[in-house]
């Protein structure tokens, strides 16, 4: 099992960039596949963004070109640098991780709104 930490969400205007961190409480290098997610009100859960164990990304057509997935394995967390922020990326964003089945964060709020 993994446990997953999300941080860096809040609110960030039109055009904005924000950058949210999961932290996990394992060695990344050892899980198959880690990621982030969104929900937004009265949507269902859609990927946003996930990187394999060997570095291999793959992004949501709505997000390629603004979003950036990244990890960084001596510090175990993954990072999505988010940029021309507008308000359709409002929504919870996650951070699950693939390791003998998914494993899931609680969430960090993220907000586009002038």
């Amino acid at each position: 099992q993994v446990h997953l930490v999300e941080s860096g969400g809040g609110l960030v205007q039109p055009g904005g960039s924000l950058s949210l961190s999961c932290a996990a409480n394992r060695a990344i290098s050892s899980i198959d596949i880690m990621g982030w997610y969104r929900q937004a009100p009265g949507k269902q859960r859609e990927a946003v963004a996930t990187i394999t164990s060997v570095g291999f990304q793959n992004y949501a057509e709505s997000v390629k070109g603004r979003f950036t997935i990244s990890r960084d394995i001596a510090k175990n967390t993954v990072s999505l640098q988010m940029a021309r922020l507008t308000p359709e990326d409002t929504a919870v964003y996650y951070c699950p991780a693939y390791y003998g089945g998914w494993n899931w964060g609680n969430g960090t709020q993220v907000t586009v709104s002038s």
